[in-house]
């Protein structure tokens, strides 16, 4: 019983799969954290999800025609994100209207893709793979490119950190103040789509959402300021990811050789981080999101 307690510490750190899940699991973390928390305050909930779910259909075009998974989730959801965008995000009606169809089409796409993989290849543990993602069975060469676009995603976060955060408050006076609005759109769904691809590879098309929103939820209800808000986020998911992937390797002791997905374990945190934020934010009477959003002076003073 105790020996199941017990942790291993330099076989953990060994091992290249673990060491591979962490810098993928990190990455997609700070990332999604970033992204969550601009996806809340725009009311764009619905679109990040709906981009997970797509990314799926190049997931399994990546197993039927046999390239990177990487650039299989990445380049199917940036297809879905330039159609949402083209198609209209400006108003809430035209934005769901246009992200329902395009995960219309992109869900019937994977049904088509995963078929043909599985029937005409050797995929078997495509659909799987694909839906729930395997952090541990994440290939060691897909770590040099995600960290690239990890480096350049969370560079382009800071230098549009206060247009975004403005465009996020009031589209409009954005636009009144001269700021490129529908340039920044595409930008910012083009890295959301990055933020679901990479997330949609590590943990799964299907709990890719989590990812995204739960951190940066329980951070807009603990932050006092803008900025610590996606501090707070990228705290958290990192939390959620490394603890994740630590709880999956330890229940094969746990249940006798058997790994539950760390796929869960990072699910399950974020939900259980979320659920303690709302409940501190309740017990002081705060209002959800009020102490991240920015004011309408684009956060001039208060980032």
């Amino acid at each position: 019983m105790f020996a199941a307690l017990t942790v291993d510490w330099s076989a953990l750190f060994a091992n290249s799969a673990v060491r591979t899940a962490l810098l993928m699991g990190i990455s997609a973390a700070l990332i999604n954290a970033s992204l969550g928390v601009f996806t809340l305050l725009r009311g764009h909930a619905f679109a990040g999800h709906a981009l997970g779910d797509i990314s799926s259909a190049g997931g399994a075009a990546s197993f039927l025609l046999g390239i990177s998974a990487l650039w299989g989730f990445l380049g199917m959801a940036w297809l879905a994100a330039l159609a949402m965008g083209w198609l209209g995000l400006r108003e809430a009606r035209e934005r769901d209207l246009a992200t329902g169809i395009v995960l219309g089409a992109g869900l019937g796409l994977t049904a088509l893709f995963l078929y043909l993989a599985m029937t005409t290849t050797s995929a078997s543990g495509s659909t799987v793979t694909v839906l729930f993602g395997s952090l541990f069975a994440v290939s060691p060469g897909l770590v040099p490119p995600v960290l690239l676009l990890t480096l350049g995603t969370l560079s382009a976060i800071t230098l549009g950190f206060r247009p975004l955060l403005l465009i996020a408050a009031d589209a409009d006076l954005a636009r009144a103040q001269g700021i490129p609005v529908a340039i920044l759109e595409i930008l910012y769904l083009l890295l959301l789509g990055l933020a679901a691809a990479i997330s949609a590879m590590t943990i799964g098309a299907i709990l890719a959402t989590a990812l995204l929103l739960g951190p940066a939820g329980a951070a807009m209800q603990l932050a006092t300021r803008p900025v610590w808000a996606f501090v707070w986020a990228a705290g958290l998911a990192t939390l959620a990811v490394v603890l994740g992937i630590f709880l999956s390797w330890q229940s094969y002791y746990w249940f006798s050789g058997a790994s539950w997905p760390v796929s869960f374990f990072i699910v399950l945190l974020t939900l259980l981080e979320y659920l303690g934020a709302s409940l501190w934010a309740a017990q002081r009477g705060r209002k959800i999101w009020a102490a991240a959003m920015p004011p309408p002076s684009g956060c001039a003073k208060d980032c």
